[in-house]
């Protein structure tokens, strides 16, 4: 008997390259937020984890694995074309956040099949999908292309890539052809020089440039634009001529962005959630009241505040073991992350916060799910992560 209790004892103890991990954790980051759960939820390493953290972009993580559950890998965004009998074509946009250059070349030969070649007289761009008063909480009216406008119909992430010599400007993609919005956007806003910027935060300037740059695909197809381009609705009667499936399932899409950490399309992303379950218009209520639905259900309700997607506000706030428990939920997808030295992660970066959060394979304890939040250092995360990969 005594035999069986020692034996039992010592199973029960902490191994002791667990007990070397912690102690390096501690001597590398004192002040550091790190938890470390194995495959059957044990917290192998859970130092300073009681207190709720900023998780800036590792926000990102809790969306993508909302839209797996809500919208499914392989949901397609579509946006919608319409003519009316004097060739106005009119242009409802549905969210996609991917209508880059290239999806635009695809787009207008597609369209042109459908129309024609003969004129058309006119655009009519409706954004009614996204309400003109949204804003997302953290996004500021600047030039940077993170604060990009989210927008039922932007194209290449609502910025601007171009190339200014005085009062010269050129577009600085190949695939990209430059229009008089977006050679007025950067003669006010642009730099000297090469550089992306965002559009302004008014869904009217965002509009505009969609269909100048419809517009000149379109004709680059093979099509003739003659009519202005104006903004409007889609009158009630008529049905779509050409309706363009998103090239990229959904799983793509959250591949981008999570490894470009892109907000502009995580909210996109995450506002298509409430979308989809609830109905359009879509709104941040909307997808907040189905992501804290969803949330508590998993018993998460308190552990996981979102205020927005993307993690670009300062007012989400999670726990260690709250996040922990949502990657526990996304491990099916884990796959979607790409890793930093064989693990599969996702950084988070502003101001006075520095995140880390995903899997890492480990030789004795399998697969972990790993939360780290510091408030400074960008390397000290890697050198965590580093350290709990090679000693567990």
């Amino acid at each position: 008997m005594g035999y069986r209790l020692l034996a039992l004892a010592l199973l029960l103890a902490p191994a002791p390259a667990v007990a070397e991990v912690a102690e390096r954790v501690t001597a590398l980051a004192p002040a550091g937020l790190v938890l470390v759960v194995d495959a059957q939820g044990k917290e192998v390493v859970a130092q300073n984890v009681d207190e709720p953290f900023v998780p800036a972009s590792v926000t990102k993580i809790v969306t993508a694995w909302l839209a797996m559950a809500v919208l499914g890998g392989d949901y397609r965004f579509q946006t919608r074309f319409y003519l009316d009998d004097k060739r106005v074509l009119y242009v409802r946009g549905g969210g996609d956040p991917f209508l880059i250059s290239e999806e635009l070349a695809s787009l207008a030969t597609g369209l042109v099949a459908a129309v024609g070649k003969a004129p058309i007289t006119g655009i009519v761009l409706d954004g009614s999908y996204y309400p003109a008063t949204l804003r997302i909480p953290g996004i500021e009216d600047t030039d940077e292309a993170y604060n990009a406008l989210n927008s039922a119909l932007a194209v290449n992430f609502n910025t601007i890539n171009a190339v200014r010599r005085g009062s010269n400007v050129r577009s600085a993609e190949k695939q990209t052809p430059i229009t008089p919005l977006a050679v007025a956007q950067f003669r006010l806003r642009g730099r000297e020089g090469s550089g992306r910027i965002s559009l302004s935060q008014e869904p009217a300037v965002s509009l505009q440039y969609a269909g100048e740059l419809i517009a000149a695909f379109f004709e680059r197809a093979g099509g003739s634009v003659e009519g202005e381009i104006a903004t409007g609705t889609v009158p009630a009667k008529l049905e779509p001529v050409y309706v363009h499936r998103q090239s990229r399932p959904l799983s793509q899409i959250l591949v981008a962005l999570l490894r470009a950490s892109n907000n502009y399309i995580a909210n996109q992303v995450f506002l298509e959630i409430g979308g989809h379950r609830l109905g359009g218009p879509v709104s941040l209520e909307k997808s907040l009241k189905v992501a804290n639905g969803m949330l508590a259900a998993h018993g998460l309700a308190e552990a996981i505040h979102l205020v927005e997607g993307s993690g670009i506000s300062r007012d989400n706030r999670f726990t260690a073991r709250g996040l922990a428990s949502v990657l526990a939920l996304f491990a099916p997808h884990a796959d979607l992350l790409r890793g930093y030295d064989g693990a599969m992660a996702k950084t988070g970066t502003m101001d006075g916060v520095r995140t880390l959060a995903g899997y890492a394979d480990t030789k004795n304890n399998g697969r972990v799910r790993f939360v780290i939040a510091l408030k400074s250092n960008d390397e000290m995360r890697f050198r965590l992560l580093k350290t709990i990969a090679s000693g567990l």
